[in-house]
């Protein structure tokens, strides 16, 4: 069997902040805000179960992505927040085919549940909603160079943020609960042989801090820390290939950028990176993020 690794982007489109599931920035009533992401990761190490290692038939695996998202303010305090990505994955050794293509619609519900003045700390609690479906009928079963893992899925997070002057630190956690999907084979291993098409994705749940330092929601510097594992899987058996309910675990590291296009209202550029530190079954991935949103009144006459 072929050595080949196993990567995961359930929660690429979170590293970016510009009102997003992730912060707890909000559009205002009836304004729009939209844009797009060009995203590229890499890895050439990974870790297979908890070893870590590398593996000379796939090389270094390269990802770029485009993201489109957009964000539209229904009332004061309620944001609908959507986003789709183009991604093409591919390996620079060995003879695996590369996959590109759109993977899938993610769509959230924000709302601010209650925010109060705590000692001289603007304090708020929100929580998110949110559901995904494949925008097409890509192969799942090819990791690592699907594009998805072509599940359903739905989502809940519940998210803190504590502001003091222009300094601020937010902390969320979130579960997703994530269907089963049929893959194209009436057979497959795991810990055990089974006989069946259909494979049960195990849940994940994930956590994300952020520190910095902030200037509206069009300015910002923060650093930030988010961990994600599977609620079950198993480990990459020995110099085998990945499957979709693995055990899929990974801590990273990152920062956050966002600033004004000087005399261009309502437009701002963003970058990120991130750093995994420590995974199992995952790659030891590095990611950099660079994107431009644009904010206006959807509305003629509606406060900006």
């Amino acid at each position: 069997m072929r050595k080949i690794a196993v990567l995961v982007s359930c929660y690429i489109c979170a590293t970016l902040s510009a009102q997003t599931e992730s912060d707890a920035l909000f559009m205002a009533k009836r304004n729009l805000c939209g844009g797009f992401v060009y995203g590229n990761t890499s890895w050439k190490h990974y870790w297979e179960g908890t070893f870590y290692r590398d593996n000379a038939n796939i090389g270094s695996f390269k990802s770029n992505s485009v993201m489109a998202m957009a964000n539209y303010g229904i009332g004061n305090g309620l944001n609908l927040i959507a986003s789709a990505a183009w991604i093409d994955n591919r390996v620079t050794a060995g003879t695996l085919i590369g996959q590109k293509g759109i993977q899938d619609l993610n769509v959230f519900l924000k709302k601010e549940l209650l925010t109060k003045d705590i000692k001289g700390f603007n304090s708020s609690l929100v929580a998110v909603g949110g559901v995904s479906t494949p925008l097409s009928n890509y192969v799942a079963d090819y990791l690592p160079i699907s594009i998805g893992m072509r599940s359903k899925t739905a989502s809940l997070r519940l998210l803190a943020d504590v502001q003091k002057g222009h300094w601020y630190g937010t902390a969320s956690a979130m579960y997703t609960r994530r269907n089963n999907v049929t893959i194209d084979r009436n057979a497959y291993y795991t810990t055990r042989m089974i006989y069946s098409n259909e494979v049960a994705l195990p849940d994940l749940f994930s956590y994300n801090i952020r520190l910095g330092w902030r200037d509206g929601a069009d300015k910002y510097y923060e650093v930030t820390a988010d961990r994600m594992n599977s609620l079950g899987g198993f480990d990459i058996r020995k110099n085998d290939m990945p499957f979709l309910s693995n055990d899929m675990e990974s801590f990273r590291v990152g920062v956050n950028i966002k600033y004004p296009v000087p005399r261009v209202s309502g437009m701002s550029i963003m970058a990120a990176g991130m750093q995994t530190l420590a995974g199992r079954n995952m790659g030891k991935a590095t990611t950099l993020m660079a994107g431009v949103v644009y904010q206006g009144e959807f509305k003629k006459g509606d406060k900006k």
